[in-house]
């Protein structure tokens, strides 16, 4: 059975900060009591606080940034979890478990350009992998700029979360809204299409997304129409995030590297995936 990674632990932590972001975002600063070493971008943390004022089943989030022992967390406040972290004060004692999941793929400078699809909150995984790629990890060759284009689609402007530090990074930044209250209005697939159409951006690319489980149906669509290489980030909701609940399924290609197995699990064999191994697409 798949096992949770070997570095996660069951920790406290303590919330240095919190900044709003977006109109109904919030970044928290968390100082664990392990000092982490240099994390894999779209890994993730299950966070609660450690009092009555969470449920007591944590919540998952991806790592947003990292400075040594101070993690960071972009989270969208929905219910009573994450209000009970985003109405937290300087101090307050958290409970964190993590590093959990398997991160991006190392993003090498040697192919096709990555292009990094994402869907509101669906951006947290997203500013430590462009920093990772233009540094080079694990020994690949480092993407310059221009090899690395961010699409980020929201339903308005207000849910372009951070959207100022992301084009500090210095790689190309497009965005969509729905009601076309900031940039193309649409959806990214189709702002994504528009930038091929126009040639400002090519049409072999290898695609990472992450975003509503609706978005990423439509993109894991169109990278098989494609034939373009696909890694997906999913938001699935789990219950305990270390594999034990089976809370998190997702259905594998029989014919993929998982398909010994109907389902895999997203806590610990994910949350990112190849499209050559798992599908979103019921129909499947």
């Amino acid at each position: 059975m798949p096992a949770p990674p070997s570095d996660a632990r069951s920790m406290r932590g303590e919330l240095i900060s919190v900044r709003p972001s977006g109109s109904d975002g919030v970044v928290l600063t968390v100082r664990t009591e392990i000092e982490q070493p240099p994390l894999r971008a779209a890994r993730f943390f299950m966070l609660r606080r450690d009092d009555r004022l969470s449920p007591a089943i944590p919540r998952p989030f991806s790592l947003y940034r990292q400075n040594g022992s101070e993690l960071e967390f972009l989270i969208k406040v929905m219910g009573q979890g994450t209000k009970a972290l985003a109405q937290s004060t300087p101090g307050t004692a958290l409970r964190i478990v993590g590093p959990l999941g398997n991160g991006w793929p190392t993003l090498d400078g040697s192919g096709a350009p990555w292009v990094m699809l994402a869907g509101g909150i669906g951006s947290a995984p997203f500013y430590m992998g462009i920093e990772q790629a233009l540094r080079g990890m694990d020994g690949a060759k480092a993407c310059s700029p221009s090899q690395l284009i961010y699409l980020y689609g929201a339903a308005h402007k207000g849910m372009l979360y951070d959207l100022e530090l992301f084009e500090a990074l210095g790689t190309p930044v497009h965005t969509c809204t729905m009601d076309g209250s900031h940039g193309h209005k649409g959806h990214v697939l189709q702002l994504l299409e528009n930038l091929q159409r126009t040639g400002a951006v090519p049409q072999k690319v290898r695609i990472l997304a992450c975003g509503p489980e609706r978005m990423l149906e439509a993109v894991e669509a169109h990278a098989r129409r494609n034939q373009l290489e696909c890694w997906l980030s999913l938001e699935t909701m789990m219950g305990c995030g270390v594999g034990i609940c089976n809370g998190c399924p997702v259905p594998t290609r029989p014919e993929g590297p998982m398909g010994s197995w109907t389902n895999a699990k997203a806590c610990v064999e994910g949350p990112v995936f190849s499209t050559e191994a798992v599908t979103m697409c019921h129909a499947h």
